[in-house]
């Protein structure tokens, strides 16, 4: 007893005295998958008793360093002196980082300036959250294979958010003994959910079938978009966020005849969203590439009980939403399997029931956000301890 006791308090004083630096091009309040994830994790360690320092690049075009402190965690934002293909530099990255000091530095994938710091300090302990694998850019990939190589083989440990993902991608097949599963978790949004969110939520009429996220070439949303032509009315599609792909979508569902049936919401508020969740039928999730690698937007549907359709595309997407048991999984840029899924459960209330009853409790078991800082803080407490390279 006395041993175990002894145990608890030295991981205590150790993750008090564990100052992390967090690196990647973007922090909150910039809207994203990654950014938005870093700011959970942070916060939550803070609580546990870490010291958080996140080092991130200025949103575009400004040149003005700041340093401020958030939720109890240290923001310093550089300049952002280059910016080529969504890829940050500051020049002052490696001097911040070098001062610092840390007793770990976590560095977000794919990022090649964070690489690059991370070759320059060699001495600090190293982790990364690889996040997905460089799906599009293959020209810029062949100059960034060396260092991404590099920087997979020196970190000493690997988190990845799927089993699925990591048995699959070519890059980690070599450092697979070091790879750490660590599902993304998100804080509850049944908690707290607002009953009148300033009134900013459109009157849509019931049954409609919702989307969120931003408009990007692998979010396949064409699938989505073409079903609605075998989903009759007065079924709508309520597509929430902007983004690059919006104006081909928007001639696609003119061209398909169903641009009538389609609520084009644009960017809305978190409430918003919270009060859509619960009004719709279900969640589409019809993205048909591998730069999926996760999907955020997916697991708070499946945590606020909506069923929902995804694509299978071999990342944590097909874990997030089990199939037949959460909701359905098709095949990528099957409309008609889309039409028929939501077909479905708009016309079996029993089965949505079922979908969501275990959606909620999917979350609860997996993915919230206590269970992912524990996770997160045991690999800290490994390699805290351990040598470094």
């Amino acid at each position: 007893m006395i041993s175990r006791v002894f145990a608890v308090v030295v991981s205590i004083e150790r993750t008090v005295a564990m100052h992390i630096v967090h690196l990647y091009k973007d922090y909150a309040p910039v809207l994203g998958g990654i950014e938005g994830h870093m700011q959970t994790l942070a916060q939550g360690l803070v609580r546990v008793g870490f010291t958080i320092t996140v080092v991130v690049c200025q949103p575009r075009g400004s040149m003005h360093a700041s340093d401020e402190i958030m939720h109890g965690v240290r923001v310093i934002r550089l300049p952002r002196h280059i910016d080529v293909a969504s890829n940050a530099w500051s020049f002052a990255l490696v001097r911040t980082v070098a001062k610092l000091n840390p007793d770990i530095l976590h560095l977000q994938m794919p990022w090649p300036a964070g690489d690059l710091v991370a070759l320059l300090l060699p001495h600090i302990p190293l982790i990364v959250s690889y996040q997905s694998d460089v799906i599009r850019q293959r020209g810029l990939l062949r100059l960034y294979a060396p260092l991404l190589r590099w920087t997979l083989a020196h970190a000493s440990a690997i988190c990845v958010s799927s089993k699925q993902y990591a048995d699959t991608s070519p890059w980690l097949q070599d450092v697979l003994e070091r790879v750490q599963v660590i599902p993304l978790g998100i804080d509850d949004p049944l908690v707290e959910l607002p009953e009148n969110p300033n009134g900013d939520v459109p009157l849509i009429a019931a049954p409609f079938v919702l989307w969120v996220g931003r408009m990007r070439y692998y979010k396949g949303l064409h699938t989505a978009i073409r079903a609605m032509v075998e989903v009759p009315a007065p079924v709508r599609l309520v597509l929430v966020g902007t983004g690059p792909a919006e104006a081909s979508l928007r001639t696609l569902a003119a061209e398909c005849g169903v641009a009538d049936r389609i609520v084009w919401l644009g960017d809305c508020s978190q409430a918003t969203v919270a009060l859509l969740r619960k009004n719709a039928v279900c969640f589409v999730f019809p993205s048909n590439l591998r730069s999926e690698a996760y999907g955020l937007a997916l697991l708070e549907a499946i945590a606020a009980g909506l069923p929902a359709i995804s694509c299978d595309i071999g990342t944590a997407t097909s874990v997030i939403n089990v199939h037949e048991y959460t909701g359905f999984v098709i095949a990528p840029n099957d409309a008609h399997a889309c039409a028929v899924a939501i077909n479905r459960l708009i016309a079996e209330p029993e089965l949505r029931a079922f979908y969501s009853q275990h959606a909620r409790a999917h979350y609860l078991a997996q993915y919230t956000t206590p269970r992912m800082i524990e996770r997160v803080a045991a690999v800290y407490r490994s390699v805290g301890c351990a040598p470094s390279h």
